[in-house]
């Protein structure tokens, strides 16, 4: 059994507890996939196989693409990721379906997307610099300062913060919790914020580090053991 699925973001909406109380919540479209090809120790040097997420109509590839999902003996998909094994006894074969019900209520899982793309930022809003006074005549609101001294080693140092292009990257958000699993439409509620716009793929793969859930303790009558 793999460890993880491709899904899509759909958007965000509430949930309502029996108490009342408001939680945010993020739905996705998680599969079906497809597997596509079975990485294995001796032909790759690792165990994880490549899964396609079966979205629509089948996609629009190129010939060496194409005769990738041939010798599977699958429709060619718009999106591909590699994922982990969940544990060394499995051993998904070339055409195995992939299904949300993988995952149940309450279960942790990580989610990996990419996040929303700012452009070219400064130092202030990229970095959170507090930036100089405002006040007093200062000169100095948002620049980023002194960047290395002149005489030694005359030369801005690798990995110094500066102002550049900001999001676009991969983000991993863990342990969120699911609040529903709905198999008939391939959906997935998560509490919580993903990473990336409506629309971005994702992957959701069960929590590597899952928290432990608590147990509601029951008290036991006084003078009973």
């Amino acid at each position: 059994m793999v460890n993880g699925i491709i899904g899509r973001k759909i958007g965000m909406t509430q949930l309502f507890a029996a108490d009342g109380s408001v939680v945010p919540a993020t739905v996705i479209k998680a599969g079906p996939c497809v597997v596509v090809q079975r990485k294995t120790a001796a032909t790759d040097g690792y165990e994880s196989v490549q899964i396609g997420l079966v979205d629509g109509a089948p996609a629009k590839v190129k010939k060496p693409l194409e005769g990738h999902y041939k010798k599977a003996n699958v429709p060619p998909t718009r999106v591909r990721r590699e994922v982990k094994l969940a544990d060394a006894k499995s051993d998904p074969k070339v055409g195995d379906q992939i299904l949300v019900s993988m995952f149940e209520n309450g279960e942790r899982v990580d989610i990996i997307g990419t996040s929303r793309g700012k452009g070219f930022q400064g130092v202030v809003k990229r970095h959170h610099f507090a930036g100089g006074a405002a006040t007093h005549g200062s000169m100095f609101h948002r620049a980023p300062g002194s960047i290395g001294a002149s005489s030694f080693p005359s030369r801005v140092v690798k990995g110094m913060r500066a102002a550049g292009r900001m999001g676009g990257d991969r983000v991993t958000v863990r342990n969120l919790k699911v609040a529903k699993v709905d198999a008939d439409n391939n959906l997935l509620i998560l509490r919580g914020a993903v990473p990336g716009a409506p629309d971005g793929y994702v992957i959701i793969r069960k929590a590597v580090a899952a928290k432990k859930l608590k147990v509601a303790q029951v008290e036991k009558p006084k003078g009973k053991k």
